[in-house]
């Protein structure tokens, strides 16, 4: 290939326009800054929600309006085999097609190694790890190319100890996300983000290299960035200010 013929090659590849992807969790938080961030790079957008109609409609509303793109919303309980099984499915009959898979959305509840039982790890994986698997593995099946990116937590170089449950789900999901790197490669790329402390309080500032909170905009970006570059997989992207490499991981 000429270099002329490459630089053609990387510009095509990079231009993210027409392309449509599901996002999951998108009306609020991380979620909704990853679907306006696509929408601004011209990715037509699904935005899954459960119990947040209100929300994802606004979504919706503001990307089909304000970035000239398709948006649909979707509704999916993660904590029912049922609905999560038939979403990949779903999504591909409203859109006729899409190659993006965003899992972002997840459980968060507090529990200690003193209080945690059997009944919240089995909620946070399935929430958290089991369905974004399913629907990973219904997406290599259905979209046959394509990115995905599992958010996960900067959290997995370490521990957290008041949220046990939560963080043993992100732990699997980033195992599983480079297990399915090299499943899925090279057709679709798997890569995985870990954010750090995002709209932090400010009195958590100091463990930050940056010495400053991340924003949702930071993961955003990120995202972005993954998806114009079809070389990277199997990685795990670490936006926490570089935090993970201080040892103050741990919740």
């Amino acid at each position: 290939m000429s270099s002329a013929e490459l630089l053609d090659f990387k510009m095509i590849n990079n231009n993210l326009k027409g392309r449509t992807a599901l996002v999951t969790g998108a009306p609020v938080r991380i979620g909704r800054a990853i679907s306006l961030a696509l929408a601004a790079e011209g990715i037509n957008v699904v935005a899954h929600h459960f119990g947040m109609e209100p929300k994802s409609q606004e979504l919706v509303k503001e990307i089909s309006n304000s970035y000239g793109v398709k948006s649909w919303e979707i509704s999916s309980d993660f904590s029912r085999p049922d609905e999560y099984e038939t979403l990949i499915m779903r999504v591909m009959e409203i859109t006729g097609g899409f190659d993006i898979l965003i899992n972002n959305a997840s459980s968060f509840s507090s529990d200690t190694l003193e209080t945690v039982d059997l009944r919240n790890i089995s909620s946070h994986m399935q929430i958290n790890a089991w369905a974004p698997f399913v629907l990973c593995r219904d997406f290599a099946r259905a979209a046959k190319h394509g990115h995905i990116i599992n958010i996960l937590d900067a959290r997995i170089e370490g521990y957290d100890w008041e949220h046990v449950s939560y963080i043993l789900s992100k732990h699997l999901l980033g195992l599983m996300t480079k297990m399915l790197a090299v499943k899925f490669s090279p057709d679709i790329t798997v890569n995985g983000i870990a954010p750090g402390a995002i709209l932090a309080p400010v009195d958590k500032m100091d463990a930050v290299l940056p010495k400053r909170h991340g924003g949702t905009d930071d993961i955003a970006q990120a995202v972005t960035y993954l998806l114009k570059n079809d070389y990277i997989n199997g990685q795990v992207l670490y936006v926490d200010g570089g935090r993970h490499l201080t040892g103050e991981t741990n919740g």
